[in-house]
């Protein structure tokens, strides 16, 4: 019999439930093709994030895959102005007052491969509790993990806002990676 303290079985059992928290993103303007959905799934000493994305940008010529920067805002707002359609996010999610990349809402990079990615992550910076009402936000470039205050990774092209998961609306009583 396998021993059920792994990490396999640990995070395996967290998926056979539905999220307590969902973020549907959409993109700006300039990327209406742009689609994702960040699930969050309270644990007992952290989250489990599982995210899924489509209609990123692509690159060009045979090297196509773009990394994003991915993170937790401050402010559930998606809206903004033309040169920023998602300004009311305001910045990081930072309640600690830590520098960058330390922020509570630094995520990793989003690696996507033909407009299309998929990630999972498991944090303790927070809790899906604390995090309701934030915001998910892809950027257009790449985190830097060393630009203060937010790794220059450029502007917002997609948002979403953070959430209680409605269990009834996913999928009936099933729910879907």
């Amino acid at each position: 019999m396998q021993n059920n303290t792994t990490a396999d079985a640990y995070f395996g059992r967290a998926l056979t439930r539905p999220p307590q928290a969902i973020a549907q993103l959409a993109g700006d303007a300039v990327h209406p093709w742009l689609w994702g959905i960040v699930r969050f799934y309270q644990l007992a000493k952290g989250v489990l994030l599982c995210a899924h994305f489509t209609g990123l940008p692509v690159g060009t010529g045979i090297c196509r895959t773009r990394v994003f920067g991915l993170h937790i805002h401050e402010q559930g707002d998606c809206s903004g102005n033309p040169p920023d359609p998602f300004a009311n996010t305001k910045g990081h999610y930072n309640p600690s007052g830590c520098a960058h990349p330390a922020h509570a809402g630094d995520l990793p990079p989003l690696i996507a491969d033909n407009g299309r990615a998929w990630f999972a992550f498991y944090t303790d910076r927070f809790s899906v509790r604390e995090i309701l009402g934030r915001s998910v936000v892809v950027h257009a470039e790449r985190d830097d993990f060393t630009t203060q205050p937010s790794g220059n990774s450029g502007s917002k092209i997609g948002c979403g806002i953070i959430q209680r998961a409605d269990t009834s609306r996913i999928c009936g009583s099933q729910h879907i990676l």
